[in-house]
């Protein structure tokens, strides 16, 4: 079996699988990085999933790695197997709202940065790919490092999750820079399931509206009128993911990846409303108003209020890309649809 040509860290999580079941279907030759590594449960439950989905995974070399560890703690013959690497995807994040900084710090800063250096050592890398965050990375002369108060300030304004994803992206744009490295950062909107399935496996965010909504919890709808919550599929993402590292040629270079036709958010819950049989909210409630009630009260997570815009995104350069690598989203309404009966039959997910 040939040697890995691409890693994939944080090939375990949502986003991360279905990146990997896209380059095998592609017949690259792919390496996830899993805690434990080899025959541990995280790498078993992987397999299972690939070959659940139709992928061969004896394409699928996995490697122990922590992104908490500078070098991520590889072994030597580990690191030996990753020798012919060129393309690194870096999707691993700690993806949760109520985190302390000193949980997510490590993870979104931290990690992001041991992940890049550790590409700096391949001697074939032809692109560092680090999946950033939703309303993140839209400074064009990103500070890294941030002065400490001002990173202080930042996690009090936005919470841990939000600040760390901001900090991480500015730390991997700055230092890829200074030392080098073709770098994207790829900023999805609210990542949904499977376009024709629905298969979620990621319950944060807007499903966590959804499940309101179905429960009868949602009788005013925060925003207003011209409130705009992306979205785009996962499937989509990963195709584009594995198409970044063959097409961009810019030192670096930033993604803002949604599917434009996305519903504004009042129309995106009336059309999940009409299709679950539920009832709709009866008005919208402005954001800061929110804010200020009890949250035993709203239901709603400070964290993710930050999200409920009605700004606009530049997603020319992903647009491009999209159409040299002969990508298109799939049809929105359907996707929604399928994706919320998922959530559904799935119970919304596990549940603390």
């Amino acid at each position: 079996m040939p040697l890995p040509s691409t890693l994939v860290l944080g090939a375990t999580g949502f986003l991360g699988r279905w990146l990997v079941l896209e380059l095998l279907t592609r017949d690259e030759p792919v390496a996830a990085a899993v805690r434990g590594g080899p025959s541990t449960e995280r790498d078993t439950g992987l397999r299972h999933w690939l070959r659940a989905h139709g992928a061969d995974d004896t394409a699928l070399t996995t490697v122990a790695a922590d992104l908490a560890r500078p070098g991520l703690a590889l072994s030597p013959d580990d690191d030996a197997l990753l020798a012919e690497v060129r393309d690194v995807h870096n999707l691993a994040a700690r993806y949760e709202f109520g985190l302390t900084r000193a949980q997510a710090h490590p993870a979104n800063v931290d990690g992001a940065l041991h992940a890049l250096h550790w590409s700096a050592t391949r001697p074939r890398l032809r692109r560092h790919v680090h999946l950033s965050g939703y309303r993140v990375g839209r400074d064009p002369q990103p500070v890294h490092p941030l002065p400490p108060r001002e990173t202080a300030a930042l996690y009090t304004r936005l919470g841990a999750y939000e600040a760390s994803k901001q900090l991480g992206d500015a730390a991997v744009r700055v230092t890829a820079g200074r030392l080098g490295i073709p770098l994207t950062t790829v900023n999805p909107s609210s990542v949904i399931g499977h376009s024709t399935t629905g298969e979620a496996g990621q319950y944060l965010g807007l499903a966590q509206l959804v499940r309101q909504l179905h429960r009868g919890r949602l009788p005013l709808l925060p925003g207003t009128r011209r409130t705009f919550l992306p979205v785009v599929t996962v499937d989509h993402l990963a195709r584009f993911l594995a198409a970044v590292p063959a097409h961009d040629r810019a030192p670096v270079q930033a993604h803002t990846v949604l599917d434009p036709d996305t519903p504004l958010l009042p129309d995106l819950i009336a059309l999940l409303a009409t299709h679950l049989g539920v009832r709709p909210p009866r008005g919208l409630i402005p954001v800061p108003v929110v804010r200020r009630l009890p949250r035993a009260l709203t239901g709603a997570d400070p964290e993710t209020l930050t999200f409920l815009s009605e700004d606009r995104y530049d997603t020319t350069s992903a647009d491009q890309l999209a159409t040299t690598a002969n990508l298109t989203h799939p049809p929105v309404a359907p996707a929604l649809r399928a994706w919320s009966t998922r959530l559904v039959a799935d119970n919304f997910g596990p549940r603390p």
